[in-house]
């Protein structure tokens, strides 16, 4: 391959003139702030393409294996100066910046923030491309080029309010149109069979088609060769307009088809409390899973020939939650009825490429399909499924005769409903957890009836996230500490984190690691106050609450320490706490009312200390308004105490706690999730933990007699913050507004249990440990050497280790040759 021109600080001036002038015909003086930006991105763009050749040659060339991770999120935040960063490029375009007088953080600004996942579950999926080029691995991320992502929250009056996030608005400068590529993708219709050469034959027939349309994002390592891709599909109509009605005057009736059509790629995760929106969610799954594997067949005989017996030493196609499960029958559908694969040849295959990770042990989050809908939008896929569960069936019918109920509570086809749990496990070949805690839980109870059928199948492997974006990108102060301290190895082995341990022992490197620290809280909160208008005090403790809004993680434990904390305040003037700014930044999924209101009983809480003389010198609530990657990036690195509260066992692992460990961040929080293993490595003097053990959560779940109400009445601090919720102390003009909230706690509903999430139950231990974490931060030596600590102890939560054991454990890559 010959020699890549070479990128320093004077081909990259030269660069962005150049393209200034060619593209918008200006000069950098008459050049807008997004031309600028879009001049910059191109450049990079430029940069990150000659890798991608090589990528693209040293994949044929070595007929390597590839991996198609399909995701309904990719959470990647922007781009720009992640690129810069993983391409070691930084440093030349700062420098070429202040030759051509350009500010970084202005253009960096400029670029629009990619809402295309809500949480951890599209977090992980970004990390996990990120490693994968980072390690030479040969992969394509594949999902849906959503034209809307995730809603735009703005709070009004202490209210949520979602606003569309057009975030194509001044087009991508980073995605590639591979029209080469688009294919078809059917729905609806009627499945006609006939015997040909003594095999049944299905064929579609009178369906209705959609185009997809691939648009691919270069995805760059870290000082790596290669090049990665993230593949998105748009939804189009093969129809653009109906002439006929046009001319007629009909104008709405002449775009209706495209319009109904194109709905598939406009929003993330569309509201499915009605029927139309659930059919919408099975069509978004159907059209981007049968997408990528229509290209990656395709894909298998241009780069490997014919034959496809070898495609799962070929090609790993790995399953990221159930969403994208319909893998499964549609590969089935490719190749039987358009490769003519006798059944049992396409099944064996299907079930050697596919690999399922599950991401949640909650029932009701489990998804399922009404047999009905699966049946009319999908039919031939439904007619598959059928024949997959006849079969599996069967062989459970033989492991377990006569046991109909345990059956049912296996099959794919149960109770008029498609479980698309039970389709994953049992024709994939692996299936994991992500936490250690979470794959226990899955093997001895979620799926423990599949497990005691399938033991080898099941395995866990710990998330991870990317130490360049979380700890590179975010915090240049930590890191250029970190440089000077411990060299800089750690950036490429970050397991070498832990040559700082010793650190915490020096008194000068706690007193630089302190500064940093305050350096990054200082700069969080005048960016708050620009972007939001809020002044906080850098000096007082930043405790911080992130991720998306669900009663089982538990902000209105949070919320309810605050408001006890408050009451104290208020009834004793002697009664002192370190002064603490508390953050919490969440999204409530829109017909979520309860989390709703969570959210506005936070906001609430925060007027009433904010009136209050006292209570508002020891204690500020801020609610981040529209949380995302960007604001994370912020705001991480300023953090001091990371809350994760979740109820023991319902959190599968959590990745904001390992970017607020790697930040130097000191946990409280329950043994759930990633916690266990966070607690494993920094030790029990290093993390607050408190609560209830997952195995005593579920023995008091089965025990069916949890009075939350005996605690409402024998904890007088419990009883007074609850019973401001509905005597009119928060919202005098309207007492009721959070009468839900406080029924929910005491009573329960339509006949579940009252404290599901046994908010009361943990709230005593909550709070010792909270006056612990206060009492420590107080001693800023100890406070120190916790913070130090979980920093250093953070490297075995990089995504890259985490991708090197699902390479080791399930997808057996060879990383591409460096040249």
């Amino acid at each position: 391959m010959p020699l890549m021109p070479e990128y320093n600080r004077e081909s990259i001036k030269t660069s962005i003139l150049g393209k200034l002038q060619r593209y918008d015909g200006c000069s950098l003086e008459e050049a807008t702030p997004k031309q600028v930006y879009k001049a910059v991105a191109s450049t990079v763009r430029d940069q990150i393409m000659q890798k991608w050749r090589f990528e693209k040659e040293a994949r044929k060339n070595e007929k390597a294996k590839r991996l198609y991770y399909l995701s309904i999120e990719f959470l990647t935040g922007r781009w720009l100066h992640n690129n810069m960063l993983n391409l070691c490029a930084t440093e030349d375009y700062k420098a070429a910046f202040k030759d051509l007088g350009i500010k970084m953080e202005d253009v960096l600004r400029e670029e629009p923030e990619p809402a295309l996942g809500n949480g951890g579950l599209g977090r992980l999926a970004a990390c996990f491309m990120d490693s994968l080029a980072t390690l030479d691995l040969p992969a394509m991320g594949c999902s849906i080029r959503y034209e809307y992502g995730l809603f735009r929250q703005r709070i009004v009056d202490g209210q949520q309010v979602e606003l569309p996030d057009s975030w194509l608005e001044y087009g991508n400068s980073w995605e590639i149109p591979a029209l080469e590529d688009a294919v078809e993708i059917h729905f609806g219709g009627t499945v006609e069979e006939e015997w040909v050469n003594g095999q049944l034959r299905a064929t579609l027939k009178d369906y209705k088609t959609v185009i997809a349309v691939p648009y691919d994002m270069p995805v760059v390592g870290y000082d790596s060769d290669v090049v990665d891709c993230l593949r998105m599909w748009s939804a189009r109509s093969p129809q653009r307009i109906d002439l006929a009605s046009f001319s007629r005057g009909d104008f709405a009736r002449a775009a209706e088809e495209r319009e109904l059509a194109e709905v598939i790629s406009k929003v993330l995760y569309p509201e499915d409390k009605h029927y139309e929106g659930k059919m919408l969610r099975l069509k978004q799954h159907y059209f981007f899973t049968s997408a990528t594997l229509q290209y990656a067949i395709k894909d298998y005989k241009r780069t490997y020939g014919p034959d496809l017996s070898h495609l799962p030493d070929k090609v790993a196609f790995h399953i990221n939650d159930t969403h994208p499960g319909l893998v499964i029958p549609e590969l089935m559908r490719i190749l039987v009825d358009e490769e003519g694969l006798s059944w049992e040849q396409a099944e064996d295959l299907t079930i050697r490429s596919v690999a399922y990770t599950n991401h949640t042990i909650m029932p009701e989050a489990l998804e399922r399909w009404p047999e009905s809908m699966m049946r009319d939008v999908l039919p031939r896929i439904y007619a598959i499924l059928q024949e997959l569960n006849r079969r599996l069936c069967a062989r459970l019918f033989e492991r377990f005769p006569g046991e109909w109920d345990r059956i049912g509570g296996m099959a794919i086809l149960a109770y008029d409903q498609v479980h698309m749990a039970n389709l994953c496990i049992a024709y994939s070949h692996s299936v994991n957890g992500v936490s250690q805690l979470h794959g226990e839980i899955l093997k001895e109870q979620t799926f423990h009836d599949y497990y005691t059928v399938m033991p080898e199948k099941f395995s866990a492997i710990t998330n991870g996230i990317t130490p360049r974006r979380w700890l590179m990108l975010a915090n240049p102060g930590l890191s250029s500490l970190l440089d000077e301290s411990i060299g800089t190895g750690w950036r490429h082995d970050i397991a070498e984190l832990r040559n700082a341990l010793p650190l915490r022992d020096d008194a000068a490197f706690r007193d630089a690691f302190e500064k940093v620290k305050y350096g990054n809280k200082v700069r969080f909160s005048e960016w708050l106050e620009r972007k939001q208008g809020v002044k906080i005090d850098p000096a007082t403790m930043f405790d911080v609450q992130v991720k998306r809004l669900h009663e089982y993680k538990r902000q209105l434990l949070n919320a309810i320490h605050i408001l006890v904390l408050y009451n104290r305040i208020d009834a004793d003037p002697s009664y002192e706490i370190a002064p603490r700014t508390f953050i919490f930044g969440a999204k409530a999924a829109p017909g979520y009312a309860r989390a709703k209101q969570i959210i506005r009983f936070i906001n609430v809480v925060a007027q009433l200390i904010e009136r209050h003389p006292r209570a508002s010198k020891m204690i500020k609530v801020v609610f981040l308004e529209n949380y995302d990657v960007s604001t994370a990036e912020m705001l991480m690195p300023a953090a001091e105490v990371s809350e994760q509260l979740s109820t023991a066992s319902k959190e599968a692992s959590g990745t904001g706690n390992m970017k607020f460990m790697m930040n130097g961040a000191v946990t409280i929080g329950t043994m759930d999730g990633a916690n266990v293993e966070i607690h494993d490595e920094v030790g029990i003097d290093n993390i607050y933990i408190f609560g209830m053990r997952a195995h005593e959560v579920e023995a008091l779940y089965a025990a069916g007699t949890y009075n939350s109400a005996l605690i409402f009445e024998t904890n007088q601090e419990i009883r007074k913050a609850l019973t401001m919720m509905i005597d009119g102390s928060l919202t005098p003009d309207n007492p009721i507004v959070f009468q839900d909230l406080y029924h929910a706690l005491l009573f329960g509903e339509y006949g579940n249990m009252a404290d599901p999430y046994l908010v009361l139950k943990d709230f005593g231990s909550y709070s010792m440990a909270q006056r612990r974490l206060n009492d420590d931060y107080l001693n800023r030596e100890k406070w120190l050497r916790m913070a130090i600590t979980n920093t250093a102890c953070s490297g075995v939560f990089s995504s890259d280790r985490t991708i090197e054991e699902y390479n080791s454990k399930i997808w057996h890559l060879k990383a591409l040759k460096r040249h």
